[in-house]
């Protein structure tokens, strides 16, 4: 999901222009960051739409040196807060996240200790 032409006009002004011979259009380089962002994939395996993954990578590591990136997700997110309070009934979005992370087999199992049946029988704990 790429940028729509909406957010692109918001967040233009922000991103600096290509100097030299620069063949990669700078909504193109965009859209690869924010793909790799979102997919979590690695560079090199940017898909060819996206442009050459070297190309994009330099722009990419300008553009977080002098912090446009940084600039440009909070235009997006203050374009997502303005559109929500337009809109009160459109539902707020939800994060859910599905960690597991494994335990040792005797995590669970570990015998107490006398102080801790005291607290426990006691009603502290």
């Amino acid at each position: 999901m790429d940028l729509t032409d909406a957010q692109w006009e918001r967040i233009a002004p922000l991103m600096p222009t290509p100097r030299g011979n620069c063949k990669l259009p700078v909504r193109q380089a965009l859209n690869g960051w924010l793909f790799i962002a979102r997919e979590g994939c690695s560079l090199r395996s940017l898909p060819e739409r996206y442009g050459p993954w070297f190309t994009g990578y330099m722009r990419g590591r300008r553009w977080l040196d002098r912090r446009v990136l940084e600039r440009v997700f909070l235009e997006l997110r203050q374009a997502e807060l303005e559109a929500r309070d337009a809109a009160p009934e459109r539902p707020a979005r939800a994060h859910l996240d599905s960690t597991i992370m494994k335990a040792h087999q005797y995590a669970a199992g570990a015998p107490r200790t006398r102080e801790r049946k005291r607290l426990v029988a006691s009603g502290v704990v």
